[in-house]
């Protein structure tokens, strides 16, 4: 009796503003604080006297760890509770940002641990903040609620260098960790007492698919590793290779377990679902274009002289555009559906690429049109967010949600990580290489071509990504929804 009125609370339950402010705080402790690092790992390294291998380990260790666990967290919020997995990532998050804002000096330990804390945290907030949207939300109310989760990971991480360098050059940079646990504790008040979501016990006892999490965990563990330190290591030494070959067998022997298993904890007729296959894989490609920036700030540095301050301004379009064009990108989706939207915002980030890849150009002139440049590539990639991540959740079963949002999260971590590591080894290797062939097409100095060739040759890499990503978005995306096309017929 007691389960059943449990259930019956649950299906009556409507998520309203102050749940949404609670995932939304959730979310930020990843996209707005974790992100930091990114910007602010010299000032940490300086202030606690560390060697630059050790803050390098300390600023991948948080992507590294929430992409080998965010799918297997994201499908045991299916089962034992998407709220409660939510609520173990923010005190994960708690954890974690304590660890790192005591560090004491002359030791990487405490950074390195809180970020690996950090990783956890991320892999349980962010498919199963997704995960309790879809269960709790509806219709235009579901994707209001996707733009503001999407204003959380995609703004956050946009403005997340901006907000780093302000606090870190002001309080200091331990008070970005204490922010983080106050936001943390915040959203855990907001989200108390809403009822758990998680799929109904099936009265069968069914066994635990250990062997397929397993399998899973060591090949995202060696592709997470191949990605992220492949340039490092050298793309053909034998570690790399030896990643490389343990990933693949790892994987044949998952898919050959979750083939047979009765209760596989990756359910791949997700992948039969065309909208969803569209949705995540064009997700994968639209973030292994986030080599953009890597390069374009590398190359006004390392060309024209730069501070990375002075680099950084460059940029400061490129998180307001974003901020802006995640609630374009709602209120197209309302109106057109998730496909126009989408392949719009993918059109707009690839003129942003091409404005930051005239590298030919005068230094002045590159710094205006890179400036437009990123504002386009900004608001490309916040038109693509809140379709992107709506198709996704309204193509699959509430059952799945979980899992299906890990998977999701999953294809632009690694997309990112991909397009990073691809984008820096192309222009590393090319910049160091004797170009001649081009020199009458560059205007200006002569002594920075290679820098420039290698920066034009890296980010047409990253234009082909996007461009990708435009076709499989036409190729399964239907161009109006069934729901769109029935609430259209209605109106009629």
């Amino acid at each position: 009796m007691k389960h059943k009125e449990i259930q019956a609370k649950v299906q009556a339950y409507q998520g309203n503003d102050k749940l949404l402010l609670g995932l939304f705080l959730a979310v930020i402790t990843f996209g707005l604080f974790a992100q930091t690092i990114l910007c602010i790992a010299t000032t940490i390294r300086t202030d606690l006297g560390i060697d630059v291998n050790a803050s390098n380990i300390a600023v991948s260790a948080a992507a590294l760890f929430s992409g080998i666990f965010i799918v297997v967290i994201g499908g045991l919020g299916d089962k034992f509770g998407r709220l409660k997995m939510t609520k173990i990532g923010l005190l994960l998050s708690i954890l974690g940002s304590l660890i790192i804002s005591v560090s004491p000096k002359e030791t990487a330990t405490f950074l390195i641990i809180g970020r690996i804390i950090q990783g956890f945290s991320t892999a349980c907030i962010l498919p199963n903040a997704l995960a309790v949207i879809k269960a709790y939300y509806e219709g235009a109310a579901r994707q209001r609620a996707v733009s503001i989760y999407s204003i959380g990971s995609w703004g956050g991480a946009a403005l997340s260098s901006l907000f780093g360098g302000l606090l870190a050059s002001t309080l200091g940079w331990r008070w970005i960790y204490w922010l983080s646990i106050v936001v943390a504790i915040g959203s855990l008040v907001l989200i108390s007492g809403v009822p758990e979501s998680k799929n109904p016990a099936s009265g069968e006892k069914r066994r635990f698919d250990l062997a397929g999490m397993i399998t899973f965990m060591i090949g995202m563990l060696s592709i997470n590793l191949v990605i992220s330190q492949g340039g490092r290591l050298g793309w053909l030494s034998p570690l790399t290779l030896s990643l490389t070959a343990a990933a693949v067998i790892t994987f044949v022997i998952f898919f050959k377990i979750e083939k047979h298993a009765e209760n596989r904890f990756i359910n791949f007729d997700l992948f039969r679902n065309n909208i969803y296959k569209g949705a995540a894989l064009s997700n994968f490609l639209v973030n292994g274009a986030a080599g953009t920036l890597v390069v374009a700030l590398s190359l006004v540095q390392l060309g024209a002289g730069m501070t990375a301050l002075q680099a950084g301004y460059l940029t400061i379009g490129y998180p307001v555009a974003i901020l802006i064009a995640i609630k374009v990108g709602e209120k197209f989706l309302q109106r057109f559906g998730a496909r126009r939207p989408m392949v719009l915002g993918c059109a707009i980030a690839c003129i942003g690429i091409l404005l930051t890849s005239l590298t030919f150009i005068m230094t002045n002139q590159y710094i205006v049109v890179s400036t437009i440049g990123f504002a386009f590539f900004g608001f490309g990639l916040g038109l693509y967010a809140t379709p992107s991540a709506d198709a996704a959740l309204s193509s699959i079963a509430v059952e799945e949600a979980g899992s299906a949002s890990g998977i999701y999260r999953m294809a632009s971590a690694l997309g990112s990580a991909f397009g990073i590591s691809i984008s820096a080894a192309i222009f590393t290797g090319l910049s160091m290489q004797q170009i001649t062939f081009v020199e009458g097409f560059f205007m200006g100095r002569t002594d920075n071509i290679s820098i420039r060739y290698a920066a034009i040759i890296a980010l047409l890499f990253n234009l082909f990504m996007v461009m990708a990503a435009i076709i499989s978005i036409v190729s399964t995306i239907p161009a109006v929804p069934s729901a769109l096309v029935g609430k259209r017929e209605m109106k009629g």
